[in-house]
């Protein structure tokens, strides 16, 4: 039987909970764990770990290429919330990693988690995993590059980048994981691509802000649930035991927070 989504997130908070840093970092761990341990549901490692199953992959298999993905996540926050970029001074409810350590420590702690994600992708016999996290990473960069520069008119584009590609990396891992050959992937993929835009505009909704503002609330929840049925359909068209993720699906479509 396939593990629900809490089950799944249950085997990631784990893994990261007895998660081993590079010893060489020294007193900076305390720094990588301050916003690691913060929260937040892990969504997209539990979407790793979703597709590793469907698609034949004991998910324990992919509990490093699902951590990899959280740690660049996490990584982006760190540095996102700096006074270089968006200077926020509280992230889910406690003081920014740049408030709680200072400024070159929250920096150097984002460099960090972003090369210990490399070491756990690295970790796989096949480069893919390592390839497919460094594409990714280098959209997510670029999305928020366009973010911090005004370069907004084209929204769909920005959080393609922004937002989309660890979403869709989120998928990718798990199927080089789980040996899927590469011919057989586009199907899968096309469910990932959808993923980033179904949480983005939610996330639009929640907040008020980017889809929500350019095109009301209304128009937002609408393409939201657009979204939201292309990505099932995509699961439809899979021929595997999807059902998991069809949950994951009907959560980021309906989440309130």
């Amino acid at each position: 039987m396939l593990r629900s989504p809490e089950e799944l997130r249950a085997l990631v908070e784990g893994y990261l909970g007895e998660l081993a840093f590079t010893p060489e970092l020294g007193r900076l761990e305390e720094a990588l764990r301050y916003p690691l341990d913060a929260g937040g549901k892990r969504v997209r490692p539990v979407i790793a770990l979703g597709v590793a199953e469907a698609a034949g992959a004991a998910p324990e298999h992919a509990l490093p290429a699902a951590a990899a993905v959280e740690l660049v996540h996490t990584f982006s926050l760190v540095h996102d919330d700096l006074p270089a970029l968006d200077d926020d001074d509280e992230r889910r409810g406690r003081p920014s990693a740049h408030v709680a350590f200072g400024e070159g420590t929250a920096l150097l702690a984002g460099d960090a988690l972003l090369a210990e994600a490399f070491r756990l992708a690295l970790s796989y016999p096949t480069p893919m995993v390592g390839r497919e996290l460094a594409h990714a990473t280098l959209a997510m960069i670029g999305g928020q590059h366009r973010d911090i520069t005004g370069d907004t008119a084209d929204l769909a584009a920005l959080h393609r980048l922004k937002t989309g590609a660890l979403f869709s990396a989120s998928v990718g891992v798990a199927l080089w994981v789980a040996e899927v050959p590469e011919g057989e992937q586009p199907a899968w993929r096309a469910f990932g691509d959808e993923l980033g835009l179904l949480f983005q505009i939610v996330d639009d909704v929640l907040d008020g802000d980017g889809y929500a503002a350019r095109h009301g609330e209304e128009e937002a929840r609408r393409l939201a649930d657009e979204a939201a049925a292309r990505a099932q359909a995509r699961l439809d068209g899979l021929g595997a035991d999807t059902s998991v993720l069809s949950d994951i699906v009907a959560g980021l479509a309906e989440r309130t927070a």
